[in-house]
Order: structure tokens, then C-alpha cells, then sequence
């Protein structure tokens, strides 16, 4: 994630930046204004499972069987930061669709939640606990989760991709009772969904990204310059 802050310091006007990873190990990070000492660091550190704050906002995520992606934009007229948002998820969701078309029921919520109040209760610690407006949902289901921070002109925006069930672990590194991993691992069944989960396949991740990447050139009518 540190290079998508070199990338957002060094954007120029007329740029915009489109990665994607995985995690190697996997890792939870927090949002920017996220209290650490909610993460249980000696169960990571026993499971292999690295711990990062992000540079934008939102709760706690576990990459695993996930598909991250960031982008830069500039910010200017047309695109303010919550339209960016919205065309960001736009766009990814023309890219599932192009990598199977049983993907193009997602959509975005239209709802945007108290986040004051979300943030108090025990579902406020987990990003896919909680839909923001604009994020994509399936089936009712959150599938995208994304969070945007403002540097300067640009915008940068980070978002997870659920592919496989393995992120609602989450709450097995948190410090919170029993009660409340049992009531918070509840939420995830209920309120998010994973690509595997809807096609009954496993993702083939070379093909996704390809896929995204050409839903992004196809809803902003532009080509890509791609670096490996």
C-alpha cells in the first residue's frame, strides 16, 4: 500500500492508476482511524496473519481469498470524491460481469448507513458487517468492500473483492468475547457473499483481473497502459 501513496503523490492531472494484489501472508489491515488494540496481535502472530494500517478509512478486513484493488484519480470538476466512488464501483461491477455473466445481477446500495452509531456496536469492527452506500452487493449481499481517502487533488481508493469464504475468520483476531465473535460471525453468513459462493467455482484470479481491468477501459471509454 505504500505505493499507492507514491502513486497518489506523483499522480498528475491527467492520470489515473488501477492496481490489484493478493497477500502473501495473509493480513488484516485497519482503516486509517481504526484503534489497533482492537486486533488480538499474539493469535496473528501464531497463525501467520501479518497486521497493517491502511492509508484510507473504513474497519478491519481479512485478506485471504480476496482480490484487492486501488485506484488514484484526480479530482476535478466532473469527478468529485463521491463521484468517484460510485463510478469506481460502476466500473468494477461491468468487470464481473465481463468475467461471468451469472455476476451481472450485482448492484450498488443505495442506502448510506449511520456510521457514528455502526462504529459503537460489536458489527462496527468488520468492513463487510456493513454496507456503505455505493459499495456492490449481491443478492442483498455485501461483495466490494471500499474505503477513500482525499491526498491533495487526487483521490485514493482501496477496495477487497471477496472470492472465498476464508475473510469471515476475522473474528477469530479480535478482542472480543465470545458472545460477540459468535454474533459478529452471524452478520458475515447473513450480510456478505463471495464470488465462489454464487458461481460454485473457484476464481480463477488471472482471468478476474483481466476481466475488471477491461470493465474499468469500457466504463470510462479508455485504454489501459499496463506495468508488471
Amino acid at each position: 500500500m505504500e505505493v499507492d501513496i507514491q502513486l497518489a503523490k506523483n499522480c498528475n492531472a491527467d492520470d489515473i492508476f488501477l492496481r490489484f494484489y493478493r497477500w502473501q501472508p495473509y493480513c488484516i489491515s485497519l482503516g486509517a482511524n481504526q484503534n489497533i488494540e482492537i486486533i488480538d496481535d499474539k493469535k496473528c502472530s501464531l497463525d501467520n496473519i501479518d497486521v497493517v494500517k491502511r492509508p484510507t478509512g473504513g474497519r478491519a478486513i481479512l485478506h485471504a481469498e480476496e482480490l484487492t484493488y486501488s485506484v488514484v484519480f484526480p479530482i476535478n470538476l466532473n469527478y468529485t470524491p463521491s463521484v468517484i466512488y460510485r463510478e469506481i464501483n460502476f466500473a468494477l461491477m461491468k468487470g464481473l460481469e465481463f468475467y461471468n455473466n451469472q455476476l451481472k445481477d450485482a448492484e450498488l446500495e443505495n442506502l448510506q448507513p449511520d456510521f457514528s452509531s455502526v462504529y459503537k456496536t460489536v458489527e462496527g469492527n468488520t468492513c463487510f458487517a456493513t454496507a456503505a452506500k455505493s459499495e456492490l452487493k449481491y443478492s442483498g449481499r455485501k461483495l466490494i468492500g471500499s474505503a477513500q481517502r482525499k491526498l491533495g487533488s487526487v483521490v485514493l481508493q482501496h477496495g477487497s473483492i471477496l472470492c472465498g469464504i476464508f475473510h469471515k475468520k476475522i473474528t477469530e483476531y479480535l478482542k472480543i468475547s465470545p458472545d460477540e465473535k459468535l454474533k459478529l460471525k452471524e452478520e458475515l453468513d447473513n450480510k456478505t457473499i463471495e464470488i465462489e459462493s454464487i458461481l460454485q467455482a473457484k476464481v480463477d484470479y488471472t482471468e478476474l483481473e483481466k476481466s475488471l481491468v477491461k470493465g474499468f477501459e469500457f466504463h470510462f471509454n479508455t485504454t489501459t497502459q499496463q506495468n508488471f
